[in-house]
């Protein structure tokens, strides 16, 4: 059956788990998906919201945050006020994007092993624990990825239409995260080893409209054409701001990135480069080497954060699905079937490890999801929230109480702020990990509503 005659349904479903654990479960993976994403989008809309300090320089453009304001000032419009409710909106674009990736893993895989094989592509990587934990993630890197794939597979198809689009594509995948810019860069590269000049000038096309729309953008928010990439390229690149701000780290803080990789990746990508295995089809060096040009770019980099590794580990697991499949046909009917079962269960059984994988902001699976449903939970009948234990970029933010609710943060009972929180009526919630203050905060007229894991909602 022709790959693009398929029925959805597949990726549809395959992209559900990524999407219900990000609005179900809340959490985030970092303070990015945040604050670079929702509480933009927020203030963007209504107004209110903590705008981080790279939306005061116009480090960062307007894309995502301002689709999301546009969904949210839709939703006020229709009435949808509940935190949660507004999250699983902004979703909506996201799990779109989420199953044209899994669908172009499904073509990129189909064009070297046939369609009916290749089926198997997408929920083994889509029920990967590391795409589950990201896959409906708020963050660039997630947006970025999906781009990646989409506009990579549509190079591979050696169409010049289609490479029309993939040249715009990754120029969205560019504008959503400009370290994607080397990946894209080595597919570039590649398109001319291979004297493809046709494609090549339809793939610069589809990106420079692309490249065009950001510098309107950035000339309509910021004030003068691309301006978000020449702060960012300053910040990062030449200055040396962002290692002197964030910290910097030696390789081996990556040392462990494979433990991330589900297990059937790496024969797969090796498998893969058998030229003799898809004489017709041809290799996957096109999303491998962008995935390893992209692996030596933030090795390089002195700032390092785990959530970086997520585009090249999945351009790494698309790269290994060829291989891995052809390698599983090559069994008796029945060891291949076993076989493919294992490897949908080594797919599913990184959901638990990369729970364990890294901590705090360099972990690689959501953190804090008590704190932000308790957050949603105290929204109703709020005038101010205290929260304890937890520092301003470790709280959910502005949007997560669904309306302007002033919050404050402390970590113990003789902090200022704690102390002007007790004094305040107005401060009428508080949220409490671990029960720090626990004793005090009851002293001072709270009392316990709910319990989620470590985290406490005290109401007066």
């Amino acid at each position: 059956m022709n790959s693009r005659h398929r029925p959805l349904l597949i990726p549809l479903v395959c992209a559900l788990p990524a999407a219900l654990e990000a609005v179900v479960q809340l959490g985030r993976i970092h303070p990015d998906e945040v604050f670079q994403s929702l509480e933009p989008a927020t203030f963007r809309a209504f107004g209110y919201g903590t705008l981080a300090w790279e939306w005061t320089v116009g480090l960062r453009n307007w894309a995502v945050p301002g689709l999301f304001a546009v969904l949210l000032k839709a939703c006020a419009a229709i009435g949808i006020d509940h935190p949660q409710a507004r999250r699983a909106v902004l979703e909506l674009p996201q799990y779109a994007l989420h199953v044209a990736m899994l669908l172009a893993a499904y073509r990129f895989t189909a064009r070297r092993v046939g369609a009916e094989r290749a089926s198997w592509a997408i929920p083994l990587l889509g029920l990967t624990g590391l795409v589950i934990h990201f896959g409906g993630r708020t963050m660039t890197e997630t947006w970025s990825t999906a781009f990646l794939v989409w506009g990579l597979e549509r190079l591979d198809a050696k169409e010049r239409n289609a490479s029309a689009l993939g040249g715009a594509l990754l120029g969205c995948a560019i504008v959503t995260r400009y370290g994607s810019l080397v990946p894209v860069a080595a597919a570039g590269l590649l398109v001319l080893a291979e004297r493809r000049w046709k494609d090549a000038l339809a793939a610069l096309g589809g990106g420079a409209l692309v490249a065009l729309a950001l510098g309107a953008l950035d000339w309509a928010t910021w004030g003068r054409p691309f301006h978000s990439v020449i702060e960012y390229v300053d910040f990062n690149v030449l200055s040396g701001k962002g290692a002197q701000q964030f910290g910097s780290h030696p390789w081996e803080f990556y040392r462990q990135f494979h433990l991330a990789l589900v297990v059937w990746a790496w024969p797969g990508v090796v498998l893969g480069l058998n030229k003799r295995a898809f004489p017709d089809a041809g290799r996957v060096w096109w999303v491998l080497l962008p995935g390893l040009a992209y692996f030596a770019a933030i090795f390089a980099t002195p700032h390092k954060e785990a959530r970086f590794l997520y585009p090249g580990l999945v351009l790494l697991e698309v790269a290994a699905l060829p291989g891995w499949l052809w390698a599983l046909s090559k069994l008796k009917p029945v060891f291949e079937r076993v076989g493919l079962a294992l490897s949908l269960v080594a797919s599913l059984a990184l959901v638990p490890w990369l729970y364990r994988y890294g901590s705090g902001d360099n972990a690689l699976s959501p953190q804090r999801p008590e704190l932000f449903r308790l957050w949603v939970h105290a929204a109703p009948g709020a005038t101010a929230v205290l929260q304890v234990n937890e520092g301003q970029w470790g709280a959910p933010g502005a949007f997560y109480f669904g309306r302007d609710v002033p919050w404050t943060f402390a970590y113990e009972a003789s902090d200022p702020e704690f102390q002007r929180a007790m004094g305040s009526p107005q401060v009428n919630r508080a949220v409490t990990y671990f029960d720090k203050c626990l004793t005090e905060l009851q002293a001072a007229g709270f009392t316990v509503k709910e319990v989620d894991g470590d985290a406490k909602l005290l109401v007066r």
